[in-house]
């Protein structure tokens, strides 16, 4: 390297860490709120935090962020953040699948991304008349519900994890995806000296199982990386299933794949909690209830199991495990969602709200969240129908018009009604009924709608301002 190459090499090292030291120095004086963004598959992650950020940049839709409405937000726009070690969430292509002229869905989350959105808020009160207008960030850190499954895996020894697997896969609503699996087990001994073919041929067979398990609706399936690999596809870290209750010699089946569950809790489920669950403050859960309701009572009680589950990262006191696993730090605020709240007519809004509270109401009740504020609500992230009426049988039905996937052609439709009663909803879940009552909700598949760019106005919405105020409006004051 020449003398003026060193030179250019020593002077940009010298701009890059200053800075930094002026990024550690701004951290100091500019307050941070970390956002976590998770729900399970299909629950509309992406597409809430896309259409969040648009509507933070141009709020003219955000009257219900406190904030926004009072003017005290002057100006808001995307910064890098300061860890470049995460892979930044793609907002701009995001944007770009809603906005075209051809809006499709963007694609769903594989794994681990964050975005920066830096507010600068004009001084309010003779304090701030002195100090002028201040800086608010807002992380929001983006990863899959799935991974949340895999909480209760950290106490479970694989012999105890396998049995409660197996007897998940042969009863229940599970028992129909996971035949191939288990027929392949059967020509399996555990405690045979282990063969690495045989290990790939069941762990693919078991991650086929759950997948076809999730398409049907269900919820609660782990481990969660065999849905979701993110960055371990492909990997061997992967490469176990449950066995069935036999010795397990050294080198055998079983004894290798008891070493690679220890592995999969401590070098994935471990780290994930450590460097980037433990950094949130304030959480929001998306849940895609309606599809729950659509695949039908089984589909719902699983749901519910699902998110009794995903409560549990939600408490951690003093001497458990997942406290230890923390440390102090705990999330403040958190809240539950039911999205696609546009697939059905307003008036049927506060039933949707009513059965997420009455999901989670069992879990909660037995959770002590240490302070934590936690509310449900109704919301659309993006607002993909508009409302009608129509006269049936001398009854006015509220009908939602959208475009209909996959051909886009424009329909008003009549899901269904939602259950009046959520408890009457929840007793049939429980005893997980073949169908639902007089048809039960069949959830229409609708696209993106054709998006008119306004000035200083985000995407439609519904109540994503609400959501907004309360997971961070606060600390916009």
């Amino acid at each position: 390297m020449s003398i003026t190459s060193r030179a250019q090499s020593l002077a940009d090292d010298i701009i890059r860490y200053a800075e930094d030291l002026a990024e550690d120095a701004a951290s100091l004086t500019e307050p941070t709120i970390r956002l976590g963004v998770t729900g399970l598959s299909r629950a509309g992650k992406t597409v809430f935090i896309a259409a969040l950020v648009a509507n933070l940049l141009e709020r003219g839709r955000m009257t219900g962020l406190a904030a926004a409405a009072e003017g005290r937000i002057d100006a808001a726009a995307l910064r890098p953040h300061p860890d470049r070690s995460v892979p930044r969430f793609d907002w701009e292509a995001h944007m770009d699948a809603l906005r075209g002229a051809d809006p499709h869905w963007p694609e769903g989350t594989r794994h681990v991304s964050r975005l920066r959105l830096s507010f600068r808020l004009k001084p309010t009160g003779w304090l701030g008349s002195l100090s002028g207008p201040r800086t608010v960030h807002l992380d929001i850190v983006d990863y899959p519900g799935e991974w949340l499954l895999d909480l209760p895996l950290l106490e479970k020894r694989f012999p105890d994890w396998s049995a409660q697997a197996l007897a998940d896969a042969k009863g229940g609503p599970r028992a129909a995806h996971a035949q191939a699996w288990l027929k392949a087990l059967d020509g399996i001994d555990p405690s045979a000296p282990h063969d690495e073919g045989a290990a790939k041929r069941l762990s693919e067979a078991f991650a086929a199982y759950l997948g076809a398990a999730r398409r049907a609706g269900l919820s609660g399936l782990a481990p969660g990386r065999f849905l979701m690999p993110g960055e371990l596809e492909g990997s061997p870290a992967l490469a176990f299933c449950p066995l069935p209750p036999s010795k397990a010699p050294r080198g055998s089946l079983a004894a290798e794949f008891d070493k690679r569950f220890e592995a999969y809790k401590s070098a994935v489920i471990r780290p994930f909690f450590q460097d980037h669950f433990a950094r949130l403050d304030r959480q929001v859960v998306l849940v895609d209830l309606l599809s729950a309701l659509d695949a039908g009572p089984a589909a719902l009680e699983d749901l519910r199991g699902a998110l009794a589950r995903i409560l549990e990262a939600f408490r951690p006191g003093q001497t458990s495990w997942l406290g230890r696993l923390l440390g102090t730090r705990r999330i403040e605020r958190i809240l539950f969602c039911a999205t696609k709240a546009d697939h059905i007519h307003h008036s049927q809004h506060d039933r949707l709200s009513a059965l997420l509270s009455a999901l989670l109401r069992e879990a909660a009740d037995r959770a002590s969240f240490r302070g934590a504020k936690v509310e449900t609500l109704a919301i659309a992230s993006l607002r993909a129908t508009v409302e009608t009426t129509t006269t049936h049988e001398g009854r006015e039905v509220g009908l939602v018009k959208g475009r209909l996937l996959p051909d886009g052609r424009v329909a008003a439709v009549h899901p269904g009604d939602l259950p009046r009663d959520p408890e009457d909803a929840l007793r049939l879940a429980r005893a997980q009924a073949a169908e639902w009552p007089d048809g039960g909700y069949r959830a229409p598949p609708f696209a993106p709608p054709v998006l008119e760019a306004r000035k200083g106005e985000g995407p439609p919405h519904i109540r994503l301002d609400r959501a907004a105020q309360f997971l961070f409006g606060d600390a916009l004051d």
